[in-house]
């Protein structure tokens, strides 16, 4: 512990000096941990929060830089979507349409949506139409069920996997696994340090700062502050992060299939068999519809405008997306988008031919937990209160990169002032197992182990820090 009050240059009187005996044993754990884990795991904590503060704003981003494609300045009435979809099928007669999102205001465009085998995986290109005029205005290749355009699909790829594929999420894997270890470690530190000098009757501050203090004092008061104001967003972020992640990811899945906390799909199969389609995303993989039956898709494409209607008698008045089946015995299907101020996403599949809702999807009757988990990633995403919720995750990752940063700092500034120029700040003391106990050291080491099989990369890489700092100290003591 240090011999100044929190957040403050002066020096504690000698009688006012804690018995390092009497420190709970789980104290130099703790820092020990957070140390380790602030050292070496925040550059990728560091690089997540620069590119996710740039996520938070990719909506607002891509509405500015397409403009010409997203908005129009035609007024009037607007010609049916089929025909729209025929004016951007002849843009694209090598394609196969496979769904389409119509405008959903004055001033917005409609996007026809083709599977292309030349895109990557979960891309399709869109072509945007005036509605109005039914004039084409552009075409641009959209990402996954929220269909991101190019700059978005940029900034998240840059997010999820530094644009280096399979490989790369594990770096973004690595973040959020530690990020909430590493919130709540310090924490844990920082409102045991308050307490501590509280009840030395000395000067403490717990949520605001002391701007009287200097040098690493005033660095530490900054960095325990800010990181506890926004511990609550990191453990958020690191949860809902790791449900995107490769391997921690896949065990969230297989607990909610387990648990029955899946997400509700509609079923689109006309003729019984067949599987349910994804409210009404299939095709979104890109490469879908090669074995379309031209006729009935053109057929189908005539029946768009019903069965929009339809859909919006049942109640999907929003901005909608509608498969286009070009296979026999399968209904549209028509789902809500993500988008703000929507607190919830229903669907419906409807038989073209009969104009017949044949299976419906609301929100309402969801799981809670797959209520719970939707609301998460659309707050994730910076999507569920627009602009507001952009603005609210770039100040969340600015702090952060700001706490990143004091951490350093303090590492830098607790170097020795002789020897080496290269020196830097010396790790917490060890032995902190020990001192414990074995009881506890057990329990410890089961739950590490639990959390460690449940993702896997914060498992693995917490062994690899415990087998460095055990061969470091085995060469210290050889040397001693």
């Amino acid at each position: 512990m240090s011999t100044t009050d929190l957040g403050t240059d002066r020096p504690v009187p000698p009688r006012s000096r804690p018995d390092r005996s009497a420190a709970p044993a789980l104290h130099p754990l703790m820092l020990r941990l957070h140390f380790y884990a602030g050292i070496l795991v925040a550059p990728f904590i560091l690089i997540a929060a620069v590119s996710g503060g740039l996520y938070a704003l990719a909506p607002t981003i891509e509405q500015l830089v397409y403009r010409d494609q997203l908005h129009t300045d035609a007024t009037g009435p607007a010609v049916p979507v089929a025909e729209q979809i025929r004016v951007a099928a002849g843009q694209r007669p090598d394609l196969t349409v496979t769904a389409v999102r119509p405008a959903a205001a004055p001033g917005e465009t409609t996007r026809v949506l083709f599977a292309d085998p030349s895109l990557g995986e979960s891309q399709r290109l869109a072509v945007f139409v005036d509605p109005v005029t039914a004039r084409p205005l552009g075409e641009l290749a959209v990402y996954g069920s929220s269909s991101a355009l190019p700059v978005r699909t940029w900034i998240s790829q840059l997010h999820r996997h530094l644009h280096l594929g399979e490989p790369g999420r594990l770096y973004s894997e690595l973040a959020a696994s530690w990020m909430w270890v590493i919130a709540l470690g310090g924490v844990y530190l920082w409102v045991r340090r308050y307490r501590t000098v509280r009840a030395r009757h000395a000067q403490a501050r717990l949520l605001t700062v002391d701007r009287t203090a200097t040098g690493r004092s005033r660095t530490l008061g900054w960095h325990g502050v800010v990181g506890v104001w926004i511990a609550v967003g990191l453990v958020f972020l690191s949860a809902t992060g790791l449900t995107w992640s490769r391997f921690a990811g896949d065990n969230i899945a297989e607990l909610r299939a387990a648990l029955h906390w899946k997400t509700p799909t509609v079923d689109a199969t006309l003729t019984g068999g067949g599987a349910a389609a994804a409210t009404g995303h299939e095709g979104h993989g890109g490469h879908a519809g090669h074995a379309a039956d031209p006729g009935l898709l053109d057929a189908n494409i005539a029946r768009i405008d019903p069965v929009l209607d339809t859909a919006a008698a049942a109640g999907l008045t929003g901005v909608v997306e509608a498969s286009i089946p070009a296979r026999p015995g399968t209904a549209f299907t028509v789902a809500e988008t993500r988008q703000p101020w929507v607190y919830g996403i229903d669907s419906v599949a409807v038989d073209g031919a009969t104009g017949e809702v044949v299976d419906v999807s609301r929100f309402a009757d969801w799981p809670l937990a797959a209520q719970l988990t939707w609301w998460s990633i659309t707050l994730h995403m910076g999507i569920m209160f627009g602009l507001v919720t952009q603005v609210a995750l770039a100040l969340l990752a600015v702090a952060l990169i700001t706490v990143v940063l004091r951490g350093y700092v303090m590492w830098w500034r607790r170097r020795p002032t002789r020897g080496s120029a290269w020196a830097v700040g010396r790790a917490p003391a060890r032995g902190a197992l020990r001192r414990i106990g074995a009881g506890p050291a057990v329990a410890i080491g089961v739950a590490a182990a639990v959390v460690g099989w449940f993702a896997p990369v914060l498992g693995l890489s917490l062994l690899a820090f415990l087998v460095v700092d055990t061969a470091v100290g085995w060469r210290m003591r050889g040397r001693a």
